[in-house]
């Protein structure tokens, strides 16, 4: 049940009609604080208005690209919060337009509006030095937070899972279709997938004052698997058999740069994606040994693949969603 809201209480959330924005909207909302999402498009976020109770959460136009509305929509709140990425890069919304120039427009505007707390989602793997685009990127969108709101916090999550995201949906629709799924790099590179309810989680912790101001925290679930791993889980789940081929980097390097005409929703991977697959995605020993993690944020039992994923893949079952009611 949502609570009353907050008297006074209000948190601009840029991007809080995407993935993990419109989770932290629920969880933000249920502990009654007033919310503005601002994103690009909020005609599209209606879906956030059945989180809270009337005239609790209010959609506003902002674009990270135009400084004065960013400063709109900013005014007045007590926390702003950026969860806007992107995985590639179309048109104007670049990587460095979106997670270096973007970041720093609204950390810039969040201190100049008086916020008491920023909060900036990036990702593990954000790394100046990277070979990866979006990676690099992201390193130098932290940067550039810090440099503009010094007692900021970000927050790194490994790969994000949840009902729409953007890995086990899409590598489950590919095995409805596909003879085979790519094993890039021979499946070896390691991931520990973070469920989208304990990212929420987390942002609130730190809206609620629960983290140390002006650091990094890398954000990571209770399992670490290989994309091996991962793919063979995700068939398990959507009951398909399709067979694994492994495609060396530079194998699969050649067949991104062949399909890179194509619009990306119709690409498996990027080269740039594959760059990042180079890398392993986990939560350092560092972040672990002086308790920047989700444990540190309080969260000590964070949700597992096995718990979530299988619901939500069940519409890719050959035999329809409700098969296994049948007699």
């Amino acid at each position: 049940m949502v609570q009353a809201t907050r008297s006074g209480g209000l948190v601009t959330i840029f991007g809080g009609s995407g993935f993990v924005g419109r989770h932290a909207v629920r969880a933000l909302a249920r502990d009654g604080w007033r919310i503005r999402s601002a994103s690009r498009r909020p005609d599209l976020a209606g879906h956030l208005q059945p989180m809270g109770v009337v005239g609790q959460i209010h959609a506003v136009q902002a674009n990270l690209r135009f400084p004065e509305s960013v400063a709109e929509a900013v005014a007045g709140a007590d926390v702003v919060i950026n969860s806007v990425g992107v995985l590639a890069s179309t048109g104007r919304q670049t990587f460095d337009a979106v997670h270096d120039e973007g970041a720093r427009a609204v950390a810039k505007a969040a201190r100049a509006g008086g916020a008491t707390r920023f909060i900036h989602i990036s990702a593990i793997g954000a790394d100046a030095a990277s070979k990866s685009k979006y990676a690099r990127s992201k390193a130098e969108g932290e940067q550039a937070v810090f440099e503009e709101f010094p007692d900021a916090v970000i927050l790194r999550p490994s790969i994000v899972f949840g009902p729409e995201d953007e890995f086990f949906n899409r590598f489950a629709a590919m095995a409805q279709v596909a003879p085979f799924l790519p094993l890039i790099g021979g499946g070896a590179t390691r991931f520990q997938p973070v469920y989208v309810g304990d990212v929420a989680t987390a942002i609130k912790a730190v809206v609620d004052g629960k983290a140390k101001p002006g650091k990094i925290y890398e954000l990571g679930g209770p399992e670490i698997l290989t994309f091996r791993e991962l793919l063979e889980r995700t068939m398990r789940y959507a009951d398909r058999n399709r067979f694994l081929l492994n495609l060396p980097f530079w194998a699969a390097k050649l067949q991104a740069l062949a399909t890179s005409p194509l619009p990306n929703a119709l690409r498996p991977v990027t080269l740039d994606q594959i760059r990042l697959l180079e890398r392993d995605n986990v939560v350092s020993k560092v972040a672990i040994d002086d308790g920047r993690t989700l444990a540190g944020l309080g969260i000590a039992h964070p949700h597992s693949i096995a718990a979530i994923v299988p619901d939500y893949l069940e519409r890719f079952k050959p035999k329809g969603q409700y098969a296994h009611y049948r007699g």
